[in-house]
């Protein structure tokens, strides 16, 4: 091949060279990009069922506190359980929110997180009331709403984690209005009975 005909070849060398490069590049980065999502995909899974499992073991022992304490909510619609029972649940329920706990953690964002813990130590308020702790400030009422607000407040950051969209799902406000309407259904103390009949009979 002659120098003159290499030179007229050449620049269709190098467009056959920049072409090879650009593909290889191309088939790069959308390899590398494939890989990305889907590690986005499996962690976004892992952290998905993370949240769900903590949410679980939580209200578990929302739940069996709450039967625990339905002598405090006459017009309580939860099927009451003894202490000593309770307590034996309660024990079983926190082991299962020990180990899910070192998920959120481990997988959890850091806003998630300090949601789950707010969430956490507003239904061991209701726990230890449960339990018969003398020293928990506020009432039944009190401490389960404060346990809803800090349930609808995990999963506000539970959802804004993993990219969910479709408004808020607050549950506080409902549960609050239900619990508001159960304890004016309860039914009235003997002693406020018998005043508000004396009172009646003196007018």
């Amino acid at each position: 091949m002659t120098v003159e005909t290499f030179g007229a070849q050449l620049p269709a060398l190098v467009g056959v060279l920049v072409g090879t490069l650009g593909t290889i590049l191309a088939t790069t980065l959308a390899d590398r990009a494939r890989w990305k999502r889907s590690q986005d995909v499996r962690w976004d899974e892992r952290r998905l069922e993370a949240y769900v499992e903590y949410a679980r073991a939580i209200k578990e022992i929302h739940a069996i506190a709450l039967r625990m304490t339905a002598a405090d909510r006459p017009a309580s619609r939860s099927h009451r359980i003894d202490r000593e029972a309770g307590i034996a649940m309660l024990a079983e329920a926190d082991v299962r929110r020990t180990l899910v706990w070192e998920s959120m953690l481990l997988l959890g964002d850091e806003r998630t997180v300090a949601a789950a813990r707010t969430w956490r130590d507003a239904v061991w308020q209701v726990e230890h009331r449960a339990r018969g702790f003398a020293d928990q400030p506020g009432d039944v009422a009190s401490l389960l709403n404060r346990a809803d607000e800090a349930r609808d407040g995990f999963y506000r950051a539970a959802r804004s984690s993993l990219g969910v969209r479709g408004g808020s799902v607050a549950q506080s406000a409902m549960l609050k209005r239900e619990l508001a309407a159960e304890l004016l259904a309860a039914p009235q103390p003997a002693v406020s009975r018998q005043v508000s009949d004396s009172r009646g009979a003196s007018n």
